[in-house]
């Protein structure tokens, strides 16, 4: 493949997707629906041309990239409100171009990981500030409130996470990226008043521990203050299957014929493989598709009931690898811009695939992101071979600065 292709980022990526392409063959085997019987096939040439983008974009110039992320980021906002005036749903979240189905949001998360290592490439960061830190959220935080409207919880909460990542990765001290997510908090933690105020509590140490000017502690003060305060209409402005989501992950014995169904059919999926499963195409709950959407969100379960918890460490440990390369990529990269995009783009993968098989076993709510490389999609899919395709790049090109 020539210079500095590293086998140890392609290989993990290229054995993850057939085990997913042998996992949605199980999943659909015994469907009563026609049509989804030709989705492994759909499957495998979406494979081919995710291989073909990461090749593409492996040997094309990086700083042809570092030139024309802000391009990216521009297009990407022009997609996603693009997708928002046309859409003659409420829950489109996808281009349809004849048999061809193009989700902008993954096109924006990319965008967004090349605009902000492009701004922080050239930039002197002032820790004791906040402006660049601002500007870093403003950047992410637009297209994820565009995602948000389609509306998609799950890829708007990948956005914060590549921003957390990159935000940890330049330096930041620990207790001033805490304050960036202490809104969030506050917003969860005003759900009950001593709640919320054992958090204020924290909150004001944490502050002084990170040594804020008056003006800078009470600003954040009162940014914590009016998110907690705004918790009741935000909730109010939530769909209600989304307010279901959250109830049900806390309890989804409420509804267990409804909306708990999926986390519930999904445990028991995942406890009926035991530790070496129950063999190809011999899971019970797949086989009587008991299991909702059991080809997409909740390929993690269909896994692990018919390879059970070998087939899933299995799993776990080449997504493990790639994480490990991936940041390792980032760590030996002379050049900022490439440094912070390796970061970014890990981050999403290690945020994705905690989330996902988090929602198989009940630790997380369903919000409906794909397991990466596994997961039938074929936007998703592109999307996660074009990441190889750049951390194969910043691979080959680690010495330039």
């Amino acid at each position: 493949m020539g210079r500095g292709f590293s086998r140890g980022i392609f290989i993990p990526a290229l054995a993850l997707s057939v085990i997913g392409l042998i996992s949605i063959y199980a999943a659909v085997y015994f469907s009563p629906v026609p049509s989804e019987h030709a989705l492994v096939t759909k499957q495998i040439i979406w494979l081919i041309l995710g291989i073909g983008v990461a090749y593409a974009i492996y040997r094309f110039p990086l700083r042809f990239h570092e030139a024309f992320s802000f391009f990216y980021y521009g297009l990407s906002i022009v997609l996603l409100l693009l997708l928002l005036a046309t859409s003659s749903e409420v829950a489109e979240r996808w281009f349809r171009l004849g048999f061809f189905s193009f989700q902008p949001a993954e096109l924006a998360k990319v965008a967004v990981v090349l605009a902000l290592a492009r701004f922080l490439a050239f930039r002197k960061l002032d820790y004791d500030a906040f402006g660049w830190v601002f500007m870093m959220l403003a950047i992410a935080g637009i297209p994820a409130a565009l995602v948000l409207i389609q509306p998609d919880l799950g890829s708007s909460l990948v956005f914060f996470a590549l921003y957390l990542g990159i935000l940890i990765w330049s330096g930041l001290p620990l207790n001033r990226v805490l304050l960036m997510i202490t809104p969030i908090i506050s917003m969860i933690a005003a759900i009950h008043w001593v709640s919320w105020a054992i958090f204020f509590g924290l909150l004001l140490i944490l502050i002084f521990l990170s040594r804020l000017t008056l003006l800078q502690g009470f600003f954040f003060f009162i940014v914590n203050l009016l998110f907690g305060m705004i918790t009741p209409l935000l909730w109010n402005k939530l769909h209600g299957y989304q307010k279901l989501r959250i109830i049900i992950f806390l309890d989804p014995g409420q509804d267990p014929r409804g909306a708990g169904y999926q986390i519930i059919q999904s445990k028991i999926a995942v406890g009926a493989g035991g530790i070496f499963g129950q063999g190809f195409l011999k899971g019970s709950q797949t086989k009587l598709n008991f299991l909702p959407e059991q080809h997409t969100d909740f390929i993690f379960s269909v896994l692990s009931e018919q390879f059970g918890l070998m087939g899933g460490l299995i799993v776990v440990g080449l997504f493990a690898w790639l994480f490990y390369k991936g940041f390792s990529v980032a760590f030996k990269a002379r050049s900022q811009f490439y440094s912070y995009t390796a970061c970014g783009l890990t981050a999403i993968l290690v945020f994705q695939v905690l989330l996902n098989i988090g929602m198989t076993i009940g630790l997380m709510p369903v919000t409906g992101l794909p397991l990466p490389f596994v997961s039938y999609g074929g936007s998703s899919l592109l999307f996660f071979w074009a990441i190889i395709g750049f951390l194969l790049a910043i691979n080959r090109d680690w010495q330039e600065y």
